[in-house]
């Protein structure tokens, strides 16, 4: 395939990233203030000639990075497209669908040095800081390096990663990690490995909460990542010794339906348990009954509390990553 020219390099570069989206991906658009975000990609927003995808920790100005990056382009395929010339493999036209995202290989987003906004935010939820410090030197939670996200980490049988939600811990960001495989929920496992009782739960915030709550109660307890069962039915066939379900998903309509469906799964024997009269979820419960300092308050405590656990982290912690 023959290469680009200098000028054709320079015609693609001046094309701006928003009327680019605008006039080949009309329908993958959506405005709200200032920003516009893609569809297919909810963590993404263009605001100021500017891209950024959150989830992927990557941005730019130039719509050659975009194809590249986010379109799976070639550069000569990006650069002719833009210059205005025919593109051999892979061509966008003007109102159509764009061409479908490639699908990423599962990877956990690079770890920040600390866990001090992530402390500091889930201290501000009501989270016990042992619980905290617990997951943390488990490697089910850690603090990302650029966005200073929460990320509740999800493992396998072998303890390798394999799915990740994000929460940001000053803003209202959620996401799921791009690959993320929703068969392997976050949980927390009870004292006792062999407990016949699993407790479900919508997010791994509300996990935390209950076992807050409820620290009597010795059962494993699963995030589903939302409404969907797919968590919960890999759970049940990776752990036959399970029979009893303990459903806390939210009182309201969503929380309810999976409820009911968790309810006719064969074999196993479910109970609903709603959060008192009044709260939603569990983590409403949870907040009722504490405070709410800023997360400057918060900040300036988990930086003296933070030494505690980098200092346990810090012994496991291998390349980037923990080693479990």
């Amino acid at each position: 395939m023959p290469g680009v020219t200098r000028e054709q390099i320079e015609r693609a570069k001046q094309v701006n990233i928003l009327d680019y989206v605008l006039k080949h991906e009309p329908d993958n658009v959506k405005r709200i203030g200032n920003a516009y975000y893609l569809k297919d990609h909810d963590s993404f927003t263009i605001s100021n000639g500017l891209w950024i995808w959150r989830s992927q920790d990557i941005g730019g100005k130039n719509v050659i990075d975009y194809l590249i990056k986010v379109r799976g382009y070639s550069f000569v395929d990006a650069v002719r497209h833009l210059a205005g010339d025919a593109v051999q493999y892979t061509q966008i036209t003007p109102n159509a669908k764009p061409p479908p995202k490639p699908k990423l290989a599962f990877a956990l987003p690079s770890r920040n040095g600390d866990n001090e906004r992530v402390i500091a935010y889930l201290q501000g939820r009501g989270i016990a800081k042992p619980l905290i410090f617990d997951c943390i030197e488990r490697g089910s939670i850690f603090e990302s390096a650029r966005w200073h996200n929460c990320v509740f980490v999800g493992r396998d049988d072998n303890r390798k990663a394999r799915y990740a939600t994000l929460r940001g811990t000053n803003t209202d960001f959620k996401r799921d990690a791009d690959g993320s495989d929703k068969r392997f929920g976050f949980t927390l496992p009870p004292t006792n490995s062999g407990s016949d009782t699993v407790a479900v739960f919508e997010s791994p915030v509300d996990a935390l909460s209950h076992q807050v709550l409820n620290p009597d109660i010795d059962g494993w307890r699963l995030s589903l990542g939302c409404t969907a069962l797919s968590a919960l039915t890999n759970f049940l066939e990776r752990h036959g010794e399970v029979k009893s379900i303990v459903v806390c998903t939210d009182n309201d309509d969503a929380g309810n339906k999976a409820a009911k469906k968790i309810a006719e799964l064969p074999d196993i024997t479910a109970v609903r348990s709603l959060p008192p009269a009044g709260h939603k979820d569990w983590n409403d419960v949870l907040k009722a009954g504490i405070s709410k300092p800023s997360l400057i308050g918060r900040l300036e405590t988990a930086k003296t509390e933070a030494a505690e656990i980098n200092s346990l982290v810090g012994r496991e912690r291998t390349g980037g990553s923990l080693c479990l």
